[in-house]
């Protein structure tokens, strides 16, 4: 038998590995810059969190993203003729419809399989899928995109595997990897894998992203530590931290980090006392930003091959689209 595609997990809310958790905020913790897994922003209420962000005028991504697809995704589902389409991380599947719209008005979809960490969110939108698209058959998969799950072996192909959002330039370089090798594992000749990114830019546009004068990015930040006390029984304040996001030149990517606001202890169950002197980061999630050479790098590291990169005139996200099997389009 093969390796499934990812890892089986339940989100924070049902079926929450307590152990697992204990065993990763450890970890992160013993480091000399402590760190947090970005996972654990999504309950439901982070997921809420970050649906507003996508609707903020400073975070171009959605609509850049939005966009390239409204103009390209029927183009693609004519090409494709995908019977499947299998989402990972899929949210809300705001953007996701204009896939499904193409796909069920060319009479080719028949299954849909959005994948994402929020057990909750996730049934909530799959009802609402079922009652928008009757003829669809949607499959909803509860996982943690960072390990492996099953993916239901009987799903009708071809199939288009999507992974919108740039949401691949939230793992680290090795992470990345593995989870596009996953995704190539299980696809077959005529399959295609739809990858978002967003592109490298003028740091003040980049910034801006990830402080919004709202402060909706920042409470997002700080709902991991809502949920670290929710689930752990930590004592994690808050109002103790703020949220930071800044550019890291060298690595391309935005970092995202909850500041110390002072000298501070807090304890979590299982793993014990820890000590924070003001100042001090936790560093919650990276933000990696691309150029297509680091795209057909990443692809090719798992076998798959570029076939069509579309941008706009005005390049700030592109979508790539792969496959196992030669290109016909650079």
């Amino acid at each position: 038998m093969t390796e499934p595609l990812l890892a089986e997990a339940s989100g924070v809310e049902e079926g929450f590995d307590r152990e697992r958790a204990l065993e990763e905020i450890r970890a992160g913790f013993a480091l000399p810059q402590k760190t947090l897994p970005p996972k654990y922003f999504y309950d439901h209420r982070g997921s809420q969190l970050f649906e507003e962000i996508t609707r903020l005028e400073e975070y171009y991504l959605t609509r850049a993203e939005r966009a390239l697809l409204q103009a390209h995704a029927d183009a693609f589902v004519a090409s494709v003729r995908p019977a499947t389409l299998v989402e990972l991380g899929a949210g809300s599947a705001a953007k996701t419809r204009i896939l499904l719209d193409a796909m069920v008005g060319r009479g080719v979809g028949r299954c849909y399989v959005p994948v994402d960490v929020s057990a909750r969110f996730l049934r909530a939108v799959a009802e609402d899928l079922r009652r928008e698209y009757p003829s669809l058959l949607v499959r909803p998969a509860v996982a943690d995109i960072s390990r492996r799950f099953a993916l239901p072996q009987d799903i009708p192909r071809p199939a288009a595997f999507a992974f919108l959002g740039s949401t691949i330039g939230n793992f680290g370089h090795a992470a990345a990897r593995r989870l596009v090798q996953c995704v190539a594992e299980d696809m077959r000749p005529g399959d295609r894998f739809l990858l978002g990114v967003d592109l490298k830019k003028d740091a003040g546009t980049l910034l801006a992203a990830y402080n919004d004068a709202r402060g909706v990015t920042a409470e997002f930040n700080l709902n991991v530590l809502r949920v670290l006390n929710a689930q752990l029984g930590a004592d994690f304040d808050p109002a103790a931290f703020r949220h930071s996001a800044v550019w890291n030149p060298g690595e391309r990517r935005i970092e995202m980090h909850l500041v110390s606001a002072r000298d501070q202890t807090v304890r979590i169950p299982g793993i014990g006392r820890i000590d924070f002197f003001r100042g001090e980061t936790i560093h919650t999630e990276n933000s990696r930003k691309f150029e297509r050479g680091d795209v057909e790098a990443l692809l090719a590291s798992a076998g798959l091959r570029l076939r069509r990169w579309i941008t706009a005139e005005r390049p700030l996200f592109a979508l790539a689209v792969a496959g196992l099997d030669a290109p016909d389009l650079a």
